[in-house]
Formats: structure tokens, sequence, C-alpha cells
């Protein structure tokens, strides 16, 4: 077997971690390809690298003085090489980096750093070959990820390689210039290794045993999911389950590659398998629960409004002129809601109404803000009757007031709209029903 892991910033955020990544790698041989993220925090009132990394360029690009900052992340670093024994010295790559952030070569750079940093040392600390990213990740000139010229490269490069560390978060522009995906982008370099060397399984490490039912902020020690697939997930991440980067989902599932989240800190833990279809069961009916906070619904009413062709596209068009995205659309026949964020809608509110009224003269128009979607999402749901009802009665009984209810024709996923105050109430009382009544 062929297995690519990645590594949180948790899991690498010093020496101990460092050694505890070591065993899990030399526990199994087919852990040939490592990706790497930049150290986390070791406790509570530490700091990130990357947030260290940000905040000296930000300084150096101001022209103001980031050698306290600077210096905080040679220590982080060389306390990790003290700690391990290494005879590697980073003094080069110090020196270069500062001369780069005072030649303010972007702020992508020098994000990367923490990455690349990192991943010079756990190529050292294993044996390993040390592959840069910015020689087999690629971006076009949009700054979009250009994946044909990536799979090609890294699969060429990584084919004469029996063990390597490839840094996560970051390629380069045609330009030779570093792009880094988004904040949490390790999990992608992953997937697209993963793909490119065609792994059996895509294994990421982080400090968590998996993916929970629920928000375990919100449920107190809530199920683990043992099982999910790769649609189910796209919901749960969408709606807020912040475990795995949502885009690291699309490099593997095409090929069809298992993720399985593991627990660096409990590797005898068998963490989640997010696979890309299962005959398996679920433990429970729904997989899962997600939601989000702050959003408002613009409700426009108008007789006879589904026999006007084109009226639908008219009301998006408002939205559209005025670069608002929406999240749902439930309709009756004389009735059309959009769910937008309330964040991006308020302050073009009159703006879109006075375009909806130009341009589909609508009976009314109602706006409700401070709203919370819910999405219970399960591939069970659709062999099992009343999940609807259940939800619902649940609801009543938490005294939660359902303000909207929506449901793709997948049956994966029902959408729940209630008022921002009964948020947790809402999930607490949909998690008990489903859950906690099964156990």
């Amino acid at each position: 077997m062929k297995k690519v892991v990645k590594f949180g910033g948790s899991s690498l955020s010093g020496a101990e971690q460092f050694k505890k990544v070591k065993e899990i790698i030399e526990l199994d041989k087919d852990r040939r390809y490592v990706v790497p993220s930049a150290p986390g925090k070791r406790n509570s009132k530490d700091s990130k690298v990357t947030d260290l990394l940000y905040k000296a360029y930000g300084e150096a690009s101001e022209d103001k003085d980031f050698s306290e900052t600077f210096a905080e992340i040679e220590t982080r670093y060389n306390e990790i090489i003290k700690g391990l024994g290494l005879k590697v010295s980073l003094d080069d790559e110090f020196r270069k980096i500062r001369d780069d952030f005072k030649k303010k070569t972007g702020e992508d750079y020098a994000a990367s750093r923490g990455e690349y940093l990192n991943g010079i040392l756990l190529a050292d600390y294993l044996g390993y070959a040390f592959v840069d990213s910015k020689e087999v990740i690629f971006f076009k000139e949009d700054g979009n990820f250009d994946s044909a010229k990536t799979y090609e490269v890294l699969h060429d490069r990584l084919e004469g390689i029996e063990r390597a560390v490839i840094p996560g978060f970051y390629g380069s522009y045609p330009d030779g210039s570093i792009k880094t995906f988004s904040r949490g982008g390790s999990d992608i370099t992953g997937s697209i290794v993963a793909r490119s060397v065609k792994a059996d399984v895509y294994e990421n490490w982080t400090d968590v045993s998996g993916f929970f039912v629920a928000d375990p902020r919100i449920i107190t020690d809530p199920e683990n999911i043992e099982m999910i697939t790769y649609s189910e997930l796209r919901e749960l991440a969408y709606m807020g389950a912040s475990v795995l980067h949502e885009d690291a989902i699309f490099p593997v599932r095409r090929e069809g590659i298992p993720i399985n989240i593991r627990n660096t800190n409990k590797p005898e833990d068998k963490g989640s398998w997010i696979v890309q279809s299962t005959g398996q069961k679920s433990k429970f009916i729904i997989t899962g629960i997600a939601g989000k906070k702050g959003f408002c619904s613009v409700n426009i009413e108008k007789d006879k409004m589904n026999s006007e062709v084109g009226f639908g596209r008219r009301v998006l068009q408002a939205f559209e002129d005025n670069e608002i995205s929406f999240e749902h659309m439930p309709s009756g026949i004389d009735t059309m809601t959009i769910i937008v964020h309330q964040d991006e809608f308020i302050e073009k509110e009159q703006r879109v109404v006075s375009e909806i009224n130009r341009l589909t003269h609508p009976d009314s128009i109602d706006i409700e803000s401070d709203l919370a979607l819910i999405a219970v999402v399960g591939r069970g749901m659709k062999a099992a009757k009343g999940t609807s009802g259940r939800i619902f009665s649940a609801l009543a009984h938490a005294n939660v007031n359902v303000k909207m209810i929506d449901q793709g024709s997948s049956e994966l996923n029902i959408i729940i709209g209630v008022k921002n105050e009964d948020f947790e109430n809402a999930i607490r009382a949909i998690y008990n029903i489903f859950v906690l009544a099964q156990l």
C-alpha cells in the first residue's frame, strides 16, 4: 500500500510532538509521503508560527523593526532542533527570510515559510527527502490552482522518491513567486499529493479523533462519526464543520481515495473515514448536524408569480447586480424566499429591495434578520420515514420556532432556519432525538 500522511500544526508544535509523529510514521511502512503544517500552539497562551510570520512581515512592510518578532520565530525552530538533537541549522534560511522580508517579497511568501522550515526539520528528523512545494505545486497567473501541471510534475518528481516530505499550504505562480492556499490549506496539499502518487489512503492527523455528530462546544461528549461520504462531508463542512478544509475533498474524490482523520495524541483511535460511497449503514439515521448564525431572509410575495416567466431570474438579478450570493431559495406558489449572509446584505439592503421592486413589482417584501441555519445531514435519511416530522417534534418540545425548512432533491440533507438565540437549543434538541434516544 501507499499512504500520504498530513500532520497539522498542533501535531508539530514542538519537539515532543515531532517524536509522536515519527513514532506514528514508523509504525506503518506504507506511510511514505508526509505533508507538514507550520508549528501550531503548544498551549492556549502560545502563538502559531504562521501568525508570528504574518506579524513580522506586517512590521517589515511598514518599515518597522521586526527583529523581536522574528527572534521569537527563530527560537521556536531552534527549540525543536535542540529537543530532537538534530545537527541541521536553519541560520542560512533565517537570514534569507529576513532579507526577503526587508525586500517586501509578499505576504504569501511570509506565511509559507512556517511550513517550509518545518518541512526541512521533519525531513531531516525522519531521514526522508525534502521536496519544496514551490517546485511541484503550481498556480495560474489568475491565482487559480493549476491542476494539470501540478499532477504531472508532482507525479514525475515523486515517482523516483521512495519517501519524502512535501510542505503544505503553498505553491508557486508561473513567475516562481509564492502563492498560498487559504488558511488550513495544508489539508489541500495532502490531498493533491495523495492524488498525484495514486495513494491507497490519505491520512490526516490532527488533534481530534475524527468528526463528531455535532459540535462539542454545544453537545457534551458527542458521538464520533465512524464513516462519512464525501457528499455528506461537503454539506457539513459548508455549514461550519471544520476538522478538514472543505476543498481538500476534491483532489481525492475523483480517484476514490479514502481519507482517514486521526488523532496524533491518541493514535490508537480509529478516527473517521471519509469515503466516496459505502454500503455500511450509519449508526444513527443522521450522520451529522452543523450550522451557522448570521443570516437573513428576504421574502417576496406576489400573486401568480409561478406563472410569470423569468420572475425568479429577475429577483436573483437584483442580488447579482449588488454582488451578493445567496445560500438557499425555498419557494411556494406565490412566495419566494432568498436566504443571504446578513453581513454581506445589510449595507446593500435598500438597493436590493428597490431593484426587486423595479424588476418584479411584488405585492410585498419582508426582511427578517438574525437567523441561523442548521443542516441535518445523513445518507440514512433517504430510507427513513418521518425524519422531518421528528425534527419538527423535537424543536417544538424545545420551544424553538422554525422559520424555514429546505430539503435538497438528493434527500441527503435538511436545512432548518431558526432565530440566532435558538441555535444551540435547536442543535441539542435534534441531537437528543436522533442520537441520545437511540443509544
